[in-house]
């Protein structure tokens, strides 16, 4: 849905409603659409150290011999 800037000073209320049910709401000013009316979506918080342990790296990942072998394979 597109709405101009005047009728949406006066129905804000509505548009949010509506873009809360997941229609997607235009605002145009002159008839150009300048802002699209989402809703908010919290983030989640990020927790130093989350995925610790849950990865586990070679011993030898960061060697020149890993590191040449990369290099040839992109042509590096």
């Amino acid at each position: 849905m597109q709405t101009n800037m005047h009728e949406a000073k006066s129905k804000l209320s509505q548009l949010v409603e509506l873009a809360v049910s997941g229609e997607e709401v235009i605002i145009a000013k002159s008839g150009k659409p300048i802002v699209k009316l989402v809703p908010y979506k919290p983030q989640k918080k990020r927790t130093f150290g989350e995925f610790n342990g849950l990865f586990i790296a070679a011993a030898d990942f960061d060697s020149k011999e890993v590191n040449d072998e990369v290099a040839d394979m992109f042509d590096i």
